[in-house]
């Protein structure tokens, strides 16, 4: 049996107890290392549970699937990944995979950032499409995003952005000569991505545009959700390019049009109150 387990956002504990039992099963478990991480770390998770856990990389993933399936159509495997199997990266491959080589799967789920963005108090069935925010490089600025929360917006939806991450990325130069060199791991602020959405603004008002987003558009900054020391913080897009949410995993809204009950949340976390009581650039409901 392959086992697709789910960690839930914060540390060790957060494994279901059927996750948990599903794992001391197993002759094998791999815990997924590129899309996302938990701040408990590999050794906690491996005195947690028990067992040795192998990393695998986004490689491995993509590239040697088949040595993470090995003998598990007689002995079982686990793929433990952050968050929930199914959230916001899909490990389909794998299963498919696991299905043509007739291999039995099961998914265990657990909480995601997908819906455990509902503790800043915007409603979840009020987001439209979910978007990734990469970091640019001086050569490739992608704006894509851009367009994608423009358009939720304009529909009145909120936009969950999740925030790049990058772990064992190799630079042009090493790539290109086959150096097995991995650059250190990087991961998205609230700050940065906040910074490349302003600069997109300032871009669109060259070309003539006046955008869907502004500066004034209230956005809420997340930090480490689930972990005892979670932060949140609700302000305009130019404030949450200058608030300190302390160290990675980020995640940001970018909001659509609001019931009171959602303004009222924010307020609870908000960088300086004075936004919310200046109501002429908010949508609300």
């Amino acid at each position: 049996m392959l086992y697709l387990i789910g960690l839930g956002l914060g540390d060790a504990e957060d494994i279901t107890v059927k996750g948990l039992e599903a794992v001391r099963r197993c002759g094998r478990v791999y815990l997924e290392a590129y899309t996302s991480v938990l701040p408990a770390g590999r050794e906690a998770l491996e005195k947690f549970y028990g067992k040795e856990l192998i990393l695998a990389d986004r490689e491995m993933v993509e590239q040697e699937a088949d040595s993470i399936l090995k003998d598990a159509d007689v002995s079982d495997v686990a793929f433990l990944v952050v968050g929930d199997p199914f959230g916001a990266t899909t490990h389909s491959d794998l299963v498919l995979r696991a299905v043509n080589l007739g291999i039995p799967y099961r998914v265990i789920h657990n909480a995601s950032i997908m819906n455990a963005v509902g503790c800043c108090g915007l409603q979840l069935y009020n987001f439209g499409e979910t978007v990734s925010i990469v970091f640019w490089t001086d050569t490739w600025k992608p704006e894509s995003f851009f367009d994608k929360i423009k358009k939720n917006r304009q529909n009145g939806m909120h936009t969950l952005c999740l925030l790049d991450i990058k772990v064992k990325e190799q630079s042009v130069e090493n790539l290109m000569k086959g150096r097995k060199v991995y650059e250190p791991p990087r991961y998205m602020s609230v700050n940065q991505a906040a910074e490349q959405l302003l600069a997109i603004i300032q871009n669109r008002r060259l070309q003539g545009e006046e955008p869907e987003i502004t500066e004034n558009t209230i956005c809420v900054g997340l930090a480490r959700v689930g972990a005892q020391d979670q932060k949140i913080a609700s302000g305009t897009l130019h404030q949450m390019s200058t608030v300190e949410l302390g160290g990675p995993l980020h995640s940001m809204i970018v909001t659509g049009t609001m019931h009171p009950l959602e303004l009222e949340m924010l307020k609870l976390f908000s960088v300086d109150s004075s936004t919310f009581e200046n109501n002429a650039f908010q949508r609300n409901a």
